[in-house]
């Protein structure tokens, strides 16, 4: 399914072909990518668990973003609201607007199931630019603090700076 096309950006479906596609171009940009994930969105896509959605530009792989409708991770988890993620664009493709159609259409997505979405954002410098496109968007932090994996790290917790070590951020879809 296509859900939006302009002359430059196209935003679809995730297709097993994409997976390697998004490993590669992610490896050779320094990541430790692994194909294993995007053939897992792909299973979560088919399963019903998820939308998953690439963002081509000018015909090339280069973003990508998962809805998980009714998502039992994270701050709010199983309380029947929609998570947005996994949301990257490839860094030859930044400063596009690829990052915000992409999420432009999770949002449209995630308002027909609640009036709330939310995401987990990891908190070292790798995050930063994503950090601040949230706060533009209107996201807010939860409340419940800084999570480590599956749980709330507890204060004074020791923890480890890594890709796992998040702060989740809500916004309300309705404007309310």
């Amino acid at each position: 399914m296509v859900y939006y096309c302009d002359n430059q950006i196209l935003i679809r479906d995730l297709r097993p072909s994409d997976a390697q596609g998004i490993t590669d171009e992610e490896i050779a940009q320094g990541y430790q990518a692994k194909i294993e994930k995007y053939q897992m969105r792909l299973q979560h896509q088919v399963d019903g668990k998820s939308i998953s959605l690439v963002a081509e530009y000018k015909g090339n792989i280069a973003g990508y973003i998962n809805v998980y409708p009714n998502s039992k991770w994270g701050a709010f988890g199983n309380q029947g609201y929609p998570e947005i993620v996994d949301f990257g664009v490839l860094e030859k493709y930044r400063r596009n607007g690829i990052g915000s159609k992409l999420m432009d259409i999770a949002e449209q997505i995630s308002v027909k199931y609640a009036d709330v979405v939310y995401l987990g954002v990891g908190l070292h410098s790798g995050y930063g630019s994503a950090q601040r496109m949230y706060i533009k968007r209107g996201y807010v932090p939860d409340g419940t603090g800084v999570w480590y994996g599956d749980k709330i790290c507890e204060q004074y917790a020791d923890c480890k700076n890594d890709d796992d070590l998040v702060l989740y951020l809500s916004k309300n879809l309705r404007g309310r």
